[in-house]
C-alpha cells in the first residue's frame, strides 16, 4: 500500500477544521447559556422596577389626613380588607432586616433612587446581552467558515 503524503496532509487539515469547529460550538453553548442567564437577570431587574413603580405611586396616593380603605394581601391570592390611617412615616427595609423611617417624600425619593440604580442595571444587562449575541454570531460565522473549508 502506497502511503499518500497528500492524502494525509488533507486528513490532518481535516480533523484539525473539526476539531475547531467542535470548540466553537461549545463556546457557543457556553455563551448561549450565559445569554439565557443575563436574560433572566433582566428580567428580575425589570420586575423590581416596576414593583419600585408601583410603589412609589401607592405612596403618592396615602392620604396624611384621612383613612383609605385597603385591601392587603395575605398570600394564595386571597386578600384581607383593612383601613390605613392617615400616614406621615412609613417604613423602609433597607436590607440585612434594617427598618429605616421616613416620611412620605423621603420614602418616595428613596425609591425614586433605587428605580434609577434598577434602571442602570438593566441597561448594562442588555449591553451584556448585546455583547453575547454579537460574539454569538461571530462564532456562527466562523463554524460556517470552517464548515466550507471542510466540505
Amino acid at each position: 500500500m502506497i502511503n499518500n503524503p497528500a492524502s494525509n496532509n488533507d486528513n490532518s487539515q481535516r480533523m484539525v477544521m473539526e476539531q475547531k469547529i467542535n470548540e466553537l460550538a461549545q463556546q457557543s453553548r457556553t455563551l448561549e447559556l450565559y445569554f439565557n442567564e443575563v436574560s433572566s437577570r433582566e428580567s428580575a431587574v425589570n420586575k423590581l422596577m416596576e414593583e419600585a413603580r408601583m410603589a412609589s405611586v401607592s405612596i403618592q396616593n396615602l392620604s396624611e389626613q384621612t383613612t383609605l380603605n385597603s385591601l392587603v394581601p395575605i398570600g394564595g391570592g386571597v386578600y384581607v380588607q383593612a383601613q390605613i390611617p392617615p400616614t406621615t412615616k412609613l417604613l423602609i427595609n433597607v436590607g440585612a432586616d434594617v427598618v429605616i423611617e421616613k416620611n412620605k417624600q423621603g420614602t418616595i425619593n428613596f425609591i425614586e433612587e433605587r428605580i434609577k440604580e434598577y434602571e442602570l442595571a438593566s441597561r448594562q444587562l442588555v449591553s451584556q446581552k448585546q455583547q453575547i449575541s454579537m460574539r454569538m454570531e461571530q462564532i456562527q460565522h466562523q463554524v460556517n467558515e470552517h464548515h466550507i473549508n471542510i466540505v
